[in-house]
């Protein structure tokens, strides 16, 4: 079969353990990744897997771009299309998954030959923690492929500043690709005009500083800065405090937390979706610490629809010592976890996936003038964001008795 590819994909039929792929748009990364599996799954029988951080549907996958090669390199008479899988008539077979809050099903691939994570700037550490171990089998690898985000990400520091044992990283862009469309030739020299910084990071690959619209961008980088995102030691005498952003489908996202003297101590993180409440009380209980107060958002009160209790009065049944934050706007939730940033030292290990969404919670686009709107984007970086400002309200000023305000039935259904 002859198949055209830039030169320097060519490592991708060269034997290492990871085969790593980064840079800006236009390097035909994507294209080349699923050229390469298609005619190397042709040759011989191949356990593909194709992964990524999120996916909620077939459509948020790879499924159609390896569709769309297998036309181009005319397979259609070798490869059968499933709406979920895609097979080889050797017995080579490509499935597709998410890896956030999927651990039943990726530890289920530990036969597959090849591994392909695709958009992989946004894969957590916890992710890959536990996919790299079930890759396993004799002569197995892995191939990232992605556009870099911001130089802290799990991936970026991983594969690219930290590479493991055995690995190729390629830097490709525009540049390397003979086939580069005119039409983005001029999409690219107006965003360089309009834009040099975004041209840098969309473009040629480089890292940006911190995302457009980053609400907590200056926080963070000074929290770096004075080395307070380190090992951050759990002290036995003192009890430690979790604080809950509640979600079903959403993440449930939890911050434990200590206060010692002055200080506020952030020693680990944990977040999952459709888990019942026993699940996360399993949790936070299996961790070995000294509880102190569950802090729950005030959708706590709900009753929940099917059981007629509320998540505050299921905790409450389990043992726990529970308080309701004060119910604040958003805008002073996100001033008053401003303020926490100065008195926090958050452990860079076990709260890397929390940090990570601290760096990526950003405000929305107002649809009608094309600018930062004042409300924040719901998207899977709020939810830890959310569970923050809570930290930063609950520790700001003792929780007084409330009015009781209404709050509808809720759908969630972790009981």
């Amino acid at each position: 079969m002859q198949a055209d590819f830039p030169a320097k994909l060519q490592c991708l039929f060269q034997s290492k353990r990871y085969k790593i792929l980064y840079g800006g748009r236009g390097g035909a990364k994507s294209w080349g990744v699923a050229r390469a599996l298609l005619i190397m799954a042709a040759s011989r029988p191949l356990r593909i897997l194709c992964a990524r951080e999120f996916q909620k549907s077939i459509k948020d996958s790879v499924h159609r771009l390896l569709s769309d090669q297998i036309k181009e390199l005319g397979l259609d008479t070798f490869y059968e299309i499933q709406q979920t899988i895609i097979k080889g008539k050797n017995g080579s077979t490509f499935a597709f998954e998410g890896l956030k809050h999927n651990t039943t099903n990726i530890k289920s691939y530990e036969a597959v030959d090849i591994a392909w994570v695709e958009e992989a700037q946004n894969v957590s550490k916890t992710s890959w923690d536990i996919l790299i171990p079930t890759i396993r089998a004799e002569g197995s690898e892995i191939w990232v492929t992605f556009n870099p985000e911001l130089e802290d990400d799990a991936t970026y520091q991983r594969f690219v500043v930290n590479p493991p044992t055995d690995s190729t990283v390629v830097k490709i862009g525009w540049a390397d690709n003979p086939w580069f469309p005119s039409v983005l030739q001029q999409e690219m020299a107006d965003l360089k005009q309009r834009d040099p910084d975004a041209y840098l990071n969309v473009w040629e690959g480089h890292c940006r500083k911190c995302l457009e619209g980053a609400i907590y961008a200056e926080e963070l980088r000074k929290l770096q800065e004075d080395g307070r995102l380190c090992s951050v030691p759990y002290d036995a005498s003192k009890q430690v405090d979790t604080f809950w952003d509640l979600g079903w489908a959403d993440n449930t996202s939890i911050w434990f937390a200590q206060t010692v003297g002055m200080e506020i101590r952030v020693i680990d993180f944990y977040q999952n979706n459709l888990q019942s409440i026993q699940h996360y009380a399993d949790t936070i209980r299996s961790r070995g610490y000294v509880l102190g107060t569950c802090y729950l958002p005030p959708d706590a009160r709900a009753k929940q629809l099917g059981t007629g209790r509320s998540v505050e009065e299921l905790l409450r049944s389990m043992g726990f010592t529970v308080v309701i934050v004060p119910m604040l706007s958003v805008a002073d939730g996100i001033a008053a976890a401003r303020t926490l940033f100065s008195s926090v030292w958050i452990d860079d290990r076990k709260c890397a996936d929390g940090i990570s969404d601290l760096r990526r919670y950003r405000y929305d686009v107002d649809p009608n003038t094309g600018t930062w709107s004042k409300q924040p984007l719901h998207d899977n970086s709020s939810h830890a964001a959310d569970a923050w400002r809570y930290l930063a309200v609950g520790y700001r000023k003792p929780v007084t008795k409330q009015k009781d305000h209404y709050i509808p039935p809720s759908s969630w259904m972790g009981i």
